[in-house]
């Protein structure tokens, strides 16, 4: 193991990087994605429900376990546990960050393409055309491969000074730019249809879809806390004693959940502004029914360069926490130099983010099934850590800096860690995994989106 460790030099360097990691491509362009599909509204009630009741508790399952440890995923749980079983376990979380950042650079890379290409409007006469022309080849592997060396050069300047400087740059300017965006969509004709798609329920599609929602919901809100992949155990690794680990818990949750918030503020007014409702199903929903709207709306080119840009940032902001998990793992078990490592593990992304660019299938599976499973499966397989190994120890670390509030919380809370919330996660598991009557219609838009029946 290495002799010296770093820390993040100041809490707020640590919410942003947390922050950072959990306001990515899953915020802005995952949860339009998923909120399209699955009832606008419906969906974005199911989602807020999650993040609240299993979001926190489970971040702060993930935070016990890296502060207590001061180690990586594997190093953590082999550490607190003294059992080879954990320690096997743990090294399912560096598989699921590789997985992760395989597939997310292409997408990465993808943004960086439009973020060029905003500039000229090379997409604006056929939106679908020229996303079916870029989105997987060989030039999709070459922009995999440019995001992928932005996120080493990061991750390889370390923590102080390439995370935490980087992500204190990258926060306040996605915040800043998508409320200006979503000020100026909220101007435009018909952005008041987005709006009721988007904030009004409709009771009956909830009911009759939720089992197609519920583990659409529960994978995004996993996604984009960054649970269930070992990176808060990686980031809180870093963190003090003297953190108040509910506080910062909840206050990236929060921030969290308000950018994805304001990203369906962006989108759908938008969409439903120039008629094409809840636009697109699937991945390309951002690529080919927004990029479509920027063609034919006011200063469309400016705000395309101001979005794409937003995205790039988000996107970088949240891959530098995914390869941080494999990384520290060498570092932390191996004694190998940070930049080594870096070095090591973006080889290997080279490799797996090219298969992902070079077939929509291998895609398509990865960034869906296989990661809603692996995260769901790793966050329950944190909680029962916490809750049945750690124990009374686990409370003692919550307590440690939390205040009052802290010290009331601590023991209902790891009741809800041990118990509640991994037979919730099982449920979900199931509930993916299980044919069910309207797993079809579940994932069409609402019946008052525009675009339903198409």
């Amino acid at each position: 193991m290495a002799d010296t460790r770093e820390s993040w030099q100041t809490r707020l360097g640590f919410i942003l990087a947390a922050v950072g990691s959990a306001v990515g491509l899953g915020n802005i362009w995952r949860f339009p994605w998923m909120a399209s599909e699955n009832g606008g509204a419906a969906f974005l009630v199911v989602y807020l429900g999650i993040v609240l009741l299993v979001g926190v508790p489970g971040l702060l399952g993930e935070f016990v376990i890296g502060r207590r440890s001061k180690r990586n995923p594997v190093g953590a749980l082999s550490s607190l546990s003294d059992s080879k079983g954990w320690s096997a376990f743990g090294h399912v979380f560096v598989v699921t960050a590789v997985l992760l950042l395989s597939f997310y650079s292409v997408v990465g890379g993808w943004i960086l393409r439009y973020f060029g290409a905003s500039f000229t409007g090379a997409y604006f006469g056929n939106p679908g055309a020229y996303f079916s022309s870029i989105n997987y080849g060989f030039e999709a592997v070459a922009f995999h491969v440019l995001f992928l060396f932005l996120t080493a050069a990061i991750v390889g300047f370390g923590v102080k000074g390439g995370i935490e400087r980087a992500t204190k740059v990258m926060m306040p300017a996605i915040v800043v730019l998508l409320v200006g965006l979503a000020a100026w969509g909220l101007t435009l004709d018909g952005a008041s249809a987005g709006l009721a798609f988007y904030l009004s329920p409709d009771l009956g599609y909830l009911q009759t879809h939720f089992l197609d929602i519920l583990p659409a919901a529960a994978g995004q809100a996993l996604f984009t806390l960054s649970l269930g992949a070992g990176t808060m155990v990686t980031y809180a690794s870093y963190l003090g004693e003297d953190r108040s680990l509910p506080v910062d818990g909840t206050f990236i949750a929060g921030l969290n959940t308000l950018v994805g918030v304001l990203a369906g503020f962006v989108v759908f007014p938008i969409l439903f502004a120039l008629g094409s409702g809840a636009g697109q199903p699937g991945a390309g929903a951002v690529f080919v029914s927004l990029a479509g709207a920027f063609a034919a709306l006011p200063y469309g080119q400016v705000v395309a360069v101001v979005f794409f840009g937003v995205v790039a940032l988000a996107a970088l902001s949240s891959s530098i926490s995914m390869l941080e998990i494999p990384v520290s793992f060498l570092v932390d078990e191996y004694g190998v130099s940070r930049r080594k490592a870096t070095v090591a593990f973006t080889g290997l992304f080279l490799v797996t983010g090219s298969v992902n660019a070079l077939s929509a299938q291998v895609f398509g599976f990865v960034a869906g099934t296989l990661v809603n499973l692996l995260l769901t499966g790793g966050l329950a397989g944190f909680l029962l850590f916490t809750g049945w190994v750690l124990g009374t120890d686990a409370v003692a670390e919550l307590r440690s800096g939390a205040g009052d509030l802290g010290q009331r919380l601590a023991t209902p809370w790891l009741y809800a860690v041990g118990v509640v919330l991994p037979l919730f996660l099982v449920f979900t598991l199931l509930s993916s995994l299980l044919p069910c009557s309207a797993s079809n219609s579940g994932r069409a838009p609402s019946s008052r989106s525009p675009s339903a029946s198409s």
